[in-house]
């Protein structure tokens, strides 16, 4: 296959393979924006050099011996502020979020053409000569950024007394909407990914899965932005949460779980306090965790006491927390999060959950 030709660069990377004498093609295409450096996973260094642009790793996720060097590799101060494009299988495209739990900012999967290397490379390496400053890019990075701003206001200045208006939120819903439907999704939790780690990780998240779903519903413009303001604030409540609970490493206590579940109960009260927001977005941050079949909490809801855009976000807020990186396990996979919900059974809307397939699959 022949590597698109572009203007050249002096630019520099490094290529970490599991096999390298299988990456001779994806080192040709490199070499058509940079000079490249292969290497095999096992001899990525400590330190990369200073003039590396980033760093591409070509990786056999099945491999737990090559899983582990390379987590061990990137997770040191020396590889963080610098750009990780990771190569997958194709057997294994729903590995994105493994991947970027072992250090991508940005991944691509098998097969591919040559364009779309150059593609990824122009978006995962944004120093690099052909750097994409399109409308596109711009549109998607205005659209994060409005959405970071509001969860940064959540979790930073809302438990101080700093008012958060539901302004605020519209004032956002346009750009993150915008974002999404000109970019995509998949777009959207990578950039996500490469920048936001935490809680705030995983309401930009939920954000993205449920306006996505929104978009492919082909729900109305005005029911779009009653979802995306819902899924922004969903998880306000944690702001009251001690953040030794939110982000310790490792499975809760009982005592933990249940501090934790309360709050949906504090998110309510603080908007409600606040005043000016709808019903139905007080009625999501309250009831996200409620379960059809009774079990959910904090009011043990059951069936029609619990409303559709609630039963959306439940299911969205579900996914992700399963397909994201915690503490104590590495993230499902595609295939296995929508397993674990489906057995979930009379839990969830099942008619709902099947028709979020294409949207969590089309993500990878």
């Amino acid at each position: 296959m022949t590597a698109v030709a572009t203007k050249p660069s002096k630019r520099r990377f490094l290529l970490a393979s599991d096999s390298v004498d299988q990456c001779s093609e994806l080192a040709s295409i490199l070499e058509s924006v940079g000079e490249v450096d292969t290497v095999s996973t096992a001899e990525i260094p400590d330190k990369p050099a200073d003039e590396f642009s980033g760093v591409v790793v070509d990786i056999n996720l099945r491999s737990a011996e090559s899983v582990q060097r390379v987590r061990n590799k990137l997770r040191g101060e020396a590889y963080r502020a610098m750009p990780r494009l990771f190569v997958l299988a194709d057997a294994l495209h729903h590995a994105a979020m493994q991947a970027w739990a072992l250090g991508a900012t940005d991944t691509i999967t098998r097969p591919f053409r040559p364009a779309d290397i150059l593609q990824r490379i122009q978006n995962a390496f944004p120093d690099s000569v052909s750097f994409d400053t399109s409308d596109r890019g711009r549109t998607l990075n205005r659209g994060v950024e409005a959405a970071h701003a509001i969860i940064r206001k959540i979790f930073e200045r809302l438990p101080s007394g700093s008012p958060l208006t539901f302004d605020d939120v519209v004032a956002a819903e346009a750009k993150i909407l915008k974002a999404i439907k000109h970019s995509s999704l998949r777009e959207w939790l990578t950039t996500v990914g490469c920048h936001h780690a935490g809680s705030y990780r995983h309401c930009l998240f939920v954000t993205g899965f449920a306006v996505a779903f929104a978009q492919h519903l082909g729900m109305r413009e005005d029911d779009q932005r009653r979802l995306t303001r819902a899924a922004l604030l969903h998880d306000v409540g944690k702001a009251y949460i001690p953040i030794e609970i939110l982000d310790k490493p490792g499975k809760l206590n009982d005592e933990e779980i249940r501090v934790i579940r309360e709050h949906p109960r504090l998110g309510y009260e603080a908007l409600a306090k606040q005043g000016g927001f709808p019903r139905e977005m007080l009625d999501v941050v309250l009831h996200h965790h409620e379960l059809l079949d009774g079990s959910g909490y904090p009011h043990g809801l059951k069936g029609e006491e619990i409303s559709d855009i609630v039963r959306l976000t439940t299911i969205v807020d579900i996914y992700t927390a399963l397909v994201e990186k915690r503490a104590y396990r590495m993230p499902f996979t595609h295939t296995r999060a929508f397993s674990v919900m489906e057995g979930m059974a009379d839990k969830l809307d099942q008619q709902l959950l099947q028709a979020f397939r294409p949207v969590a699959f089309g993500s990878c």
